[in-house]
């Protein structure tokens, strides 16, 4: 075996056509955060992406996408955005982890949505986890009616949100796969305002990541590309979903909605609307992720599985490493573990993401608080 770690922009037509040959041949690896696209476009915009190319009797036999850190800390590709990573090969190649992990100059590798049981990092695995996929292989009736089948009263009430939403806000529509940049920075603004208001870190405060997107955004090509739907009612825009594909499947990555309409329960009625579309365009699944939200498990139809673990070489780095690391990830899992913990810690974060929010607005208005002790408005 060879390893050679060059930058994915590095990487020749010839090597790209082996990535997507080697992604295709295996089902396992069927997700856009798996394609060279992804790798090539992550380059464009951080210093820091590497990808290890292995070669085996002159052949590519797989590649290794991931992020180089100071003192040699590898991450994920794409880290904290991204629902899945592994290895680009066969699934019969096995590969001494920590001898990968010499040659790519990492001391530790830390994974959270690995694809599960790839016999390189099997042995690291800590914690194998699913992750809930809409399967539209037996057609979207099939679908719809495990659906039903999961949690009768939830699809009854959504279906009754739907008519009401469509009758007191103007005729429901969905526009599938728009290019529209307009339609982007509505989605995007809403998300920015979501991430706030729930307490969490607004991922497009950064400009790379808004960068990335919609470079994501205007890929179209027959094996990946950018999928941007938004549910209108009327001519209003009030749900909407922004993902990436391959050819057979949507991954779930960027959804949001127009908290005017929350008590019509839009982002529900975008998903279920999303779903028939996705199955008209020929996809044959789509991929929520893992942990999170309720209502992925009356949505799914399948399963997949992803992995977290840990591989390191001796040193310092990833001995100061573990200790940063290990006592949130245990604790991470008890919570996903517990959906009453989950609930409880997204409360708190949504009463943080409040006081926050206010705190804000006073700040940018130095009359507010007289305003509002006034009655003033």
């Amino acid at each position: 075996m060879k390893i050679q770690v060059v930058r994915p922009g590095e990487l020749g037509e010839a090597e790209r056509d082996r990535w997507r040959e080697l992604q295709k041949a295996d089902p396992s690896l069927d997700n856009p955060f798996l394609s060279v696209e992804f790798a090539v476009a992550m380059d464009r915009l951080r210093d820091y992406v590497r990808v290890a190319v292995i070669s085996d009797g002159g052949r590519i036999a797989g590649f290794f996408p991931y992020e180089r850190h100071s003192f040699g800390i590898g991450k994920p590709l794409g880290g904290f955005l991204t629902t899945c990573h592994g290895l680009i090969a066969g699934p019969e190649l096995k590969l001494d982890a920590k001898a990968l992990l010499r040659a790519c100059k990492l001391s530790v590798f830390d994974f959270d949505h690995l694809v599960a049981g790839q016999p390189t990092f099997a042995p690291y695995e800590q914690d194998v986890r699913p992750a809930p996929v809409m399967d539209f292989t037996q057609g979207f009736d099939a679908w719809l009616e495990q659906v039903k089948s999961n949690s009768p009263k939830n699809l009854k009430t959504v279906r009754y949100k739907e008519r009401k939403l469509g009758r007191e806000q103007g005729e429901l529509r969905l526009a599938w796969s728009t290019m529209d940049p307009e339609v982007l920075r509505i989605l995007l603004a809403w998300k920015s305002d979501q991430y706030r208001r729930t307490g969490r870190v607004d991922r497009f405060a950064q400009p790379w990541i808004v960068e990335l997107t919609e470079m994501m955004h205007a890929e179209n090509a027959s094996d990946f590309g950018g999928v941007l739907t938004m549910l209108y009612a009327g001519d209003v825009p009030v749900a909407g979903h922004f993902g990436l594909r391959t050819a057979t499947t949507l991954v779930g990555w960027f959804p949001a909605y127009d908290t005017e309409y929350a008590r019509y329960s839009p982002g529900i009625v975008h998903h279920l609307q999303m779903a028939e579309a996705a199955a008209k365009a020929g996809l044959h699944m789509v991929d929520m992720g893992k942990g999170g939200k309720e209502y992925k498990d009356w949505l799914k139809s399948g399963t997949l599985y992803v992995a977290e673990g840990r591989v390191s070489r001796p040193s310092a780095s990833a001995a100061v490493h573990w200790m940063g690391r290990t006592p949130l990830n245990k604790a991470r899992t008890i919570v996903l573990d517990r959906p009453s913990l989950y609930r409880a810690a997204d409360r708190v974060l949504k009463g943080f993401g409040r006081v926050r929010t206010s705190m804000q607005q006073q700040q940018e208005s130095p009359n507010a608080v007289a305003n509002e002790a006034t009655g003033a408005r």
